[in-house]
């Protein structure tokens, strides 16, 4: 497949990522239909569909993403604080840095039980969906769906918990396919907020 269209496939896969909350697989998918190209044209690299969200970002939410963003990553926390005993680490735009409003919480969480979690669960009184999915290291894992309120944003946010067992947890930090290191503990979070709080922005003007 030729560059140019490469970059078209990355540029509306990004915006459909960006602006309806679609993870990269569905929104290729839904770009190559869009762009009427054959069904098995060869995707964008990882490199090519990151750096096409982030223009997307820098051109038409420049204005608003930090904050939303910011308040994502605040609810995320929450989160990973109150699921603590399950060792939780954050993934996809909300730890990458490329989340808006319309991007959903995904949180890697290691259990000897991976019943645990859904106790745990249960005994707050949170309602949930289950169902399974490829997760780590492509092994089959529960992901148990909640629909949480994020103060930030004065909105309802998706918050998706992918239970795997603690051998899972082994390289599951390991760099990706870009060299990032691929989710964050709560630590990591935490230090994220305090780098972007607004006194801390005052601080280094």
């Amino acid at each position: 497949m030729d560059t140019d269209t490469q970059r078209e496939l990355a540029a509306v896969a990004a915006g459909l990522m960006v602006d309806e909350g679609l993870q990269a697989r569905q929104a290729l998918q839904r770009a190559l239909h869009q762009l009427r190209l054959p069904p098995r044209t060869p995707w964008p690299g990882p490199a090519l569909l990151d750096a096409a969200v982030r223009e997307h970002l820098a051109i038409f939410h420049a204005d608003t993403q930090p904050a939303e963003l910011r308040a994502l990553r605040a609810t995320a926390l929450h989160w990973m604080e109150r699921l603590a005993a399950f060792e939780p680490l954050l993934g996809g735009a909300v730890w990458h840095g490329t989340a808006t409003r319309h991007s959903d919480i995904h949180l890697q969480l290691f259990a000897d039980d991976p019943k645990a979690v859904e106790i745990a669960l249960i005994n707050a009184g949170l309602a949930y969906e289950a169902q399974s999915a490829r997760g780590l290291h492509g092994r089959t894992a529960e992901v148990l769906s909640l629909s949480v309120r994020c103060d930030g944003l004065g909105e309802v946010v998706g918050l998706h918990l992918w239970v795997n067992d603690r051998q899972a947890g082994r390289g599951a930090r390991l760099p990706d396919e870009l060299g990032r290191v691929p989710r964050g503990t709560a630590a990591e979070v935490r230090a994220l907020l305090h780098a972007t709080a607004p006194d801390a922005a005052k601080e280094r003007e």
